[in-house]
């Protein structure tokens, strides 16, 4: 409301200002005096008109911005709107066992480069500590049967970084056998690869081979020798990456004094997506999925 009143003393300064210049003359007479009156008055009406309009509109767009202040967003608040999220940084830890959970403990561990970058990354074998998982057994005593698990940390320029954990996925090292020892568990670095491999002995042996790649640790191998003693009886090698299996079937098996000879089928298998180290809940129960030796 001030800006209009300016508005308006300053439009009378000019009228009158002009007026006087134009009209106004000594000596002055009625008829000059009236002429400046009607002048005057003409005037006078088309700059009120034109003020009341300037008001009206400057009332318009004052209403406007106040209106509008409450949804209008400021120059600040887009700015802020936009800012990017920071990202979490990866958490590094000097000594590989600061990652052990509560709980567990260290079984055993080895060292190797999984990702290609020539650091030795560190994979630990932890177990748990449940004192519920103690039994007491006929012949053997008293045996602890917590489950045993893996933790894979890759080497970087200031500690270790956690890239994979799967608490408890193996069995205990004192499980039943039967009439036999139950396959013994080792695990190891080779090619850039992580190998778990079981031994039983005189059946024979297997072992699942990971590689990391999809943010993850995939099973792209199998190899598994059945035996009876010296003697294999069978073979079953498979490539998840080329979706490949071969059997190998050993013909001689019953001639013990014949060489091996190997009946050998390769079969390509359709699998959409390869298994995972992280969802592995039991690798005792892990079913595989291969095609059928028909």
């Amino acid at each position: 409301m001030g800006d209009v009143k300016c508005i308006v003393r300053i439009a009378l300064r000019a009228i009158f200002s002009v007026t006087i210049r134009r009209n106004y003359k000594w000596p002055l007479t009625l008829s000059t005096a009236f002429k400046t009156t009607n002048y005057l008055t003409s005037v006078m009406q088309r700059t009120f008109y034109l003020l009341f309009v300037v008001a009206l509109m400057m009332g318009c767009k004052q209403a406007k911005n106040e209106s509008g202040k409450d949804t209008v967003p400021t120059k600040d608040t887009v700015q802020a709107s936009v800012k990017p999220v920071a990202v979490a940084q990866m958490e590094l830890k000097a000594d590989p066992e600061e990652f052990i959970p509560d709980g567990y403990v260290l079984f055993s561990g080895c060292e190797g480069d999984l990702n290609k970058d020539g650091k030795p990354d560190v994979v630990l074998m932890i177990k748990g500590t449940e004192e519920s998982k103690w039994v007491d057994h006929e012949y053997r005593g008293r045996l602890d049967r917590n489950r045993r698990g893996l933790i894979i940390l890759f080497k970087r320029d200031g500690g270790y970084e956690l890239i994979a954990e799967n608490d408890e996925c193996f069995s205990s090292e004192n499980e039943d056998g039967g009439v036999y020892y139950a396959p013994e568990l080792d695990f190891y670095i080779k090619n850039n690869t992580l190998i778990l491999h079981y031994a039983h002995g005189r059946y024979g042996y297997w072992k699942y081979i990971f590689r990391y790649q999809n943010n993850d640790f995939e099973l792209i191998g199998y190899f598994g020798s059945y035996d009876r003693g010296p003697v294999v009886l069978y073979i079953t090698d498979v490539n998840f990456s080329t979706r490949t299996c071969v059997y190998k079937e050993n013909i001689n098996a019953d001639d013990d004094e014949a060489e091996e000879k190997f009946k050998v089928k390769t079969i390509k298998f359709k699998r959409k997506n390869l298994i995972k180290l992280s969802e592995i809940t039991d690798f005792d129960e892990l079913d595989l999925d291969l095609p059928k030796d028909d």
